[in-house]
């Protein structure tokens, strides 16, 4: 009888592959399992076990496996489920699912050795010149990979060269498979076995009387081990007796010292005993019972509360219910800055119970983590990350908290799967049939709308912690301002009053400007020429802190030129500000206090944001200048004012929810203020203060930008109230972008008639080269979303068939916004 395994290859293919194996190892695999498999003509890729069954393939012979990579499996079952919702709703392969969720460290590939062949000689007359440098290499280095030749021959495409060598027998060529993940070892040591008595005690210490140094160390050994009873680290040892790691080893090389190795986690909690969690106040009680009671017939609830309404509180109090059941949580936050700020606090309350995951950790802190929550270990039970931690392998899940549900950042736009974390986290939730809050002072009007619609259970926390006052919020008019010769740079006279009133009472400010670098566009006086990145459709952006001129899209960059290259002119000037421009001009109105900026350029390290937020915490910086970063749901105690510098730039932006996303970053960048006893205060800077949203957003009224919202919506056929899948075409060739999007939104037309938009180029219709068309598909509430998306699969395949257009790259993004 013959055994075959299916298995998903991390690569974009819509079938499941089937190779043979073994009676052996179909007793020994099982699915979830990574296997080594050969795939094309020389690929050797890490492929995961699906199921295992006696069906051989119908269309081609299967192949045999090269080898297993694992003993137990590392993908549960429930996790194989959750991958395969997200496949089809997302409308991406099984093989992209697993890249995304898989550490990089889990996924290997092969890597192409190339060595001499030492059984022919070649004679170098022989040898092209190309061919002559490979070789001659060779003679130095026994094997070499198609990384080095291409840096040797400085070319991208090497492969004709080895070709041609193979031709010549000159060399020999293999796959190895490297296991990427190194566990961290940590070197002990301790004292050898025979100088455990006594009498050798006596004379090892005799004989080392005239060793000075390495006495020292034996000596420090016996006191660090009688203090504390655990294995003695060498990097210990070596500062505790103030000596070196030479002298140590020369101590392992007479025998007195033994070494050996303990396999550790990078990431360990470093901390104090856990204390208990804060008391409740009446309104927080008041919210837990009756999350707990939506509980018992909803299985999503929605907690609304106002910022600094202590929403974690309740969370934590939640996340212990579940401790107490030995159940996992995973906690779902927006941003890497928010985590920093997190972590802290729930390792003050549950200790080394919390593990972290986000983009910012290593390969290798991945696996750790992955591994803890896989065998379920004390070390992952409250599990905090940004959107990627949805696709960890859990045991035991009992609840799921996303916090700030509302975030753009809980979608991924590249690469595939393009999914959202607050849907793909409810749909986890409910393959453990367990229960989902969503959290947040300004809820997405999808989820209003499901818990006005009864979908979710709705809880509403009005009253903030301790009872402080909600921010007062003003609108300056800057139109005025500068007519009245009120503006110091983009500053008007109110905000520097509120200002300086605010630091000499030793408060800390934040201002708000939703635009990193120095100004967005740079144009020359005379001729009106503004630099523009040679492969996106859009200005360059000009940085001060390097002088140079960057592209936000593709990361292109030039220095800042002297003159106009279009006239010569050395009139250049800066138009509009971002938050360089902010920082600078801050700096001069208050030369005596600190001014700091955080947004993707000062936090591109590890630790980039938990540099910056730390120094606000601990009052290092009086004046944070941040992009959107900064606003969400950071808690500052001592920050008194909030300052939005601009707040058009978000309102008259190009999409469906430009009003409800500036409703949301207001109120939130206002929630910062005044989070103690005093009061905060919120000045927002605009040339149109009566706009609707900003009378919103001064009142604090959520509940009347939903509803005149909503009836927009209604109007214009937008979410929630019909689903969309935005198709975007992507080539070089302008001409052949479009006529594919013409072909392909004229087939849609078909099927769909009047709910296809488009095609049409985007804000910005250039990226990387790459010409852009979007078309939009719309679906009314009684379509059903399985048939439509067959009925676009159907499309996609018949226009990738045709030859003209299969080079045209096609992205399919379901609930793109």
């Amino acid at each position: 009888m013959n055994y075959f395994i299916n298995v998903i290859l991390p690569i974009p293919l819509e079938k499941s592959f089937t190779y043979a194996i073994t009676m052996a190892e179909a007793n020994f695999l099982k699915p979830g399992i990574r296997i080594s498999v050969p795939f094309g003509k020389t690929k050797i890729y890490t492929a995961l076990v699906i199921d295992i069954h006696n069906n051989a393939p119908l269309t081609y012979e299967a192949k045999d496996i090269h080898q297993i990579l694992d003993e137990v499996p590392i993908v549960t079952q429930k996790q194989l489920e959750h991958w395969k919702w997200i496949a089809s709703y997302y409308m991406c392969t099984l093989g992209e699912v697993m890249r995304a969720a898989l550490p990089s460290a889990f996924i290997l590939e092969s890597e192409t050795i190339i060595s001499k062949n030492d059984t022919t000689v070649i004679s170098d007359a022989d040898l092209r010149d190309d061919e002559f440098v490979i070789y001659e290499a060779l003679h130095h280095q026994s094997s070499l990979k198609i990384q080095d030749l291409m840096s040797i021959l400085d070319k991208k495409n090497v492969l004709p060269v080895i070709k041609r060598l193979l031709d010549k027998n000159a060399i020999s060529v293999q796959e190895e498979i490297y296991e990427k993940y190194k566990p961290k070892l940590v070197r002990y040591v301790k004292l050898g076995t025979s100088y455990t008595s006594e009498n050798a005690l006596q004379e090892l210490l005799t004989d080392l009387s005239r060793a000075p140094k390495q006495r020292d160390i034996v000596m420090t050994l016996f006191s660090i081990s009688a203090q504390t009873k655990k294995p003695v680290k060498v990097s210990d040892l070596t500062s505790e007796s103030g000596t070196s790691s030479a002298i140590v080893k020369a101590l392992i090389n007479k025998g007195i010292l033994e070494e050996y190795h303990i396999q550790t986690d990078r990431v360990t909690y470093q901390g104090d005993d856990n204390e208990d969690s804060k008391r409740l106040n009446a309104h927080q009680e008041k919210a837990l019972d009756e999350i707990n009671e939506s509980f018992d017939s909803q299985n999503i609830t929605l907690l609304h509360g106002v910022t600094s309404s202590g929403k974690t509180e309740i969370y934590v109090k939640l996340i212990e219910e579940q401790l107490k059941a030995k159940k996992q949580v995973l906690y779902l936050l927006p941003e890497i800055a928010l985590t920093t700020q997190l972590v802290e606090r729930l390792q003050n309350y549950f200790g080394e119970k919390v593990a972290v995951f986000h983009s910012k950790y290593s390969s290798h802190e991945r696996v750790e983590v992955w591994n803890n929550v896989l065998s379920n270990s004390s070390t992952a039970q409250v599990v905090l990350g940004a959107r990627s931690s949805v696709l960890l392998p859990f045991q035991n899940l009992g609840l799921i908290i996303v916090d700030e549900e509302h975030e753009s950042s809980y979608k991924q736009f590249d690469p595939a799967p393009r999914y959202h974390a607050r849907d793909t986290a409810i749909v986890l939730a409910s393959i453990f049939q367990c229960k989902t809050v969503l959290g947040s002072a300004t809820p997405s009007l999808e989820s209003y709308y499901n818990a006005k619609q009864s979908k979710y259970g709705l809880v509403e926390l009005n009253h903030r912690y301790n009872n402080v006052l909600m921010p007062d919020i003003e609108l300056v008019d800057i139109k005025d301002k500068h007519k009245r010769k009120r503006m110091q740079g983009h500053f008007s006279d109110r905000l520097i009053e509120e200002m300086t009133e605010t630091l000499k009472n030793g408060h800390q400010i934040i201002l708000f400007q939703n635009r990193r670098g120095f100004s967005p566009i740079v144009e020359c006086h005379t001729c009106g020429h503004s630099p523009q990145c040679p492969n996106c459709d859009v200005s360059l952006t000009f940085h001060q802190y390097k002088n140079q001129l960057r592209c936000h899209y593709c990361g292109y960059n030039t220095v800042m030129p002297k003159t106009c290259d279009a006239c010569g002119s050395v009139e250049l000037d800066s138009k509009g500000f971002g938050t360089e421009q902010v920082e600078q001009e801050a700096k001069l109105l208050f030369p005596e206090h600190n001014v700091a900026r955080m947004d993707l350029d000062t936090t591109r390290g590890k630790y980039g944001y938990e540099k910056i937020i730390t120094a606000l915490e601990q009052g290092e910086i009086d004046i944070l200048v941040g992009t959107q970063m900064l606003t969400k749901g950071l808690d500052f105690r001592n920050v008194k004012l909030v300052g939005i510098m601009n707040a058009d730039n978000m309102l008259n932006f190009p999409d469906f929810r430009a009003h409800e996303r500036s409703y949301q970053l207001m109120a939130q960048v206002s929630g910062r203020a005044g989070r103690t006893e005093e009061r905060g205060k919120v000045l927002i800077q605009t040339y149109n203060p009566y706009h609707k949203i900003l009378q919103q957003v001064s009142t604090n009224n959520y509940v009347q930008m939903f509803e005149e919202q909503l009836d927009d919506r209604h109007i214009y056929k937008y979410p929630p109230i019909y689903r969309m899948i935005k198709i975007t075409l992507k080539h070089k060739d302008y001409n052949r972008v479009n006529v594919g999007a013409d072909w392909y939104a004229k087939s849609l037309r078909t099927v769909f008639s009047q709910h296809v938009l488009g095609p049409e180029f985007p804000p910005v219709a250039r990226i990387r080269n790459q010409y852009l068309k979007h078309i939009l598909v719309k679906i009314p509430q009684k379509q059903s979303l399985a048939k439509t998306k067959e009925a676009i699969i159907k499309i996609n395949n018949s226009f990738s068939s045709v030859k003209d257009f299969r080079a045209i790259r096609v992205i399919l993004n379901v609930d793109n916004y």
